[in-house]
């Protein structure tokens, strides 16, 4: 309740704006980079990756707590973070020219003051030739985190070797994506997802085995096997979350979940540092 902010002037305006919504907004996102200097070939790439935003929440779900309760979904941050506006998957855009008439817009109606402030689970970054991934929880151990950037670059480098050949990867609707998008956060890798071009509910395994496939030779042309790897061990052993709710039910105490998250924090990092 009392947690101070950053002094810093971007903050600043950003609770001077958003009010109580930005003071309640103590939340934790995992953010990856992937560049493509081409931004036309960006915006075209990020349009399809939307689809698979919710495959990523559900691996990285990690929140199942707020204010010292079990919420009862597996990642609950999303939930605080999209009362700010201009949140939640993006619509597609036709063009870059699209995307950026949007956001001049803003800018121009004092909506915004500059791009940054679209807060979108992926988005064409407004000053880096990058993706930017931001719908996945912050990770407790550090070779979650490897994996998942690692599984991210892939998915970018596929759908732009498919591109390159004149082949794109279906681009769903929001409102579709949006119904996937809740059964990550709700359910984690124990629910189920929608197979919109089947059109039946998956188990969210068998379509992260399905995505691990989609993008086998990329993987292995980037050299990240070892990672990936690390992608199939988070579905067999679940997610951060799974890991504080076997805590929480096992003690009922919220000390020994955070002694968990604390443990995990410094699981991997002594091999990082060496």
């Amino acid at each position: 309740m009392d947690q101070l902010i950053t002094v810093n002037e971007r903050y600043t305006t950003v609770v001077n704006d958003m009010q109580q919504v930005a003071r309640v907004c103590l939340t934790f996102g995992l953010h990856v980079h992937v560049g493509i200097p081409d931004r036309e070939e960006a915006i075209d790439v990020m349009n399809q990756a939307r689809y698979f935003l919710p495959h990523l929440y559900a691996l990285s779900v990690n929140s199942p707590f707020w204010l010292g309760q079990n919420t009862g979904l597996k990642a609950y941050r999303q939930m605080i973070f999209e009362r700010l506006p201009r949140t939640g998957i993006p619509d597609a855009f036709q063009s870059l020219s699209e995307y950026e008439d949007y956001w001049k817009l803003l800018v121009a109606t004092n909506c915004i003051d500059n791009p940054k402030k679209i807060w979108w689970d992926v988005r064409l970054h407004p000053f880096f030739d990058t993706i930017e991934f931001r719908i996945c929880d912050a990770q407790s151990r550090v070779d979650d985190t490897i994996a998942l950037a690692a599984l991210m670059q892939a998915i970018v480098f596929k759908l732009q070797k498919l591109r390159r050949n004149n082949v794109t990867f279906r681009s769903y609707q929001k409102r579709l994506l949006d119904e996937n998008r809740w059964r990550a956060g709700r359910y984690g890798l124990d629910g189920k997802l929608i197979d919109f071009g089947r059109k039946c509910e998956v188990d969210e395994r068998d379509l992260l085995e399905e995505m691990l496939e989609f993008v086998s030779d990329e993987v292995e042309e980037l050299g990240n096997e070892r990672e990936i790897e690390h992608i199939e061990r988070i579905m067999r052993e679940g997610t951060g979350a799974d890991r504080q709710l076997m805590v929480w039910e096992r003690t009922q105490d919220m000390k020994a979940v955070v002694d968990q998250i604390v443990a995990e924090t410094n699981e991997g990092l002594a091999v990082s540092r060496s």
